[in-house]
């Protein structure tokens, strides 16, 4: 990552494009899995914390944004995930009618959901290469569409951190309504 931007950008940008195929290729071929479902999930995290991590280091008085980051896209996701497996929806993107019509649009359109995570990450990929503006192997051509990206993308960045929050309070209140029924069951029972 501190040493060769574009071919870091390009590995990142082809795991992100790889991401959005294989949920539909598991579909398509009748693959789909609870396993295959949390992989997924953990290495969309993994990839992001790694790059929030990197761009704390070169940018260390944003530090605690880019933590509270990671930490909110961990526990919302972790939550929402293990809500849905607990609630024993066949997906954690099958979504209520009664959930949030935020969220409910994130889930049930693709290409929501797909614009979404894309501007998203590319947020954090052009903070990347923006690191790189001093350098002066780095193209100069590449810095203003660079900002523009920045820039153009960042009002959605902030969105998927709001669908975020609202995807951690969503799951919370599940859980602790799952854990209210087996208390109620449990207290019955004796």
């Amino acid at each position: 990552m501190p040493f060769s931007p574009w071919t870091c950008m390009g590995l990142y940008t082809v795991s992100c494009l790889l991401d959005a195929v294989d949920g539909n290729a598991a579909r398509y071929f009748n693959q789909c899995s609870k396993f295959g479902a949390v992989l997924d999930m953990v290495t969309d995290r993994s990839t992001t914390t790694c790059l929030l991590c990197y761009l704390s280091s070169i940018y260390p008085s944003w530090t605690i944004v880019f933590q509270l980051l990671i930490s909110l896209d961990l526990s919302s996701h972790y939550m929402h995930m293990y809500s849905s497996l607990t609630a024993g929806a066949s997906s954690h993107k099958k979504i209520s009618k009664s959930s949030n019509r935020m969220l409910r649009a994130y889930y049930s359109d693709n290409k929501i959901l797909f614009g979404v995570c894309a501007l998203n990450e590319l947020f954090f990929v052009a903070l990347y290469l923006l690191s790189f503006e001093e350098d002066p192997t780095f193209p100069e051509w590449s810095v203003f569409p660079l900002y523009v990206l920045a820039i153009g993308s960042f009002p959605i960045c902030a969105i998927k951190q709001v669908i975020n929050i609202i995807q951690l309070v969503g799951a919370s209140q599940n859980l602790a309504k799952v854990d209210v029924e087996d208390r109620k069951k449990a207290f019955k029972s004796n």
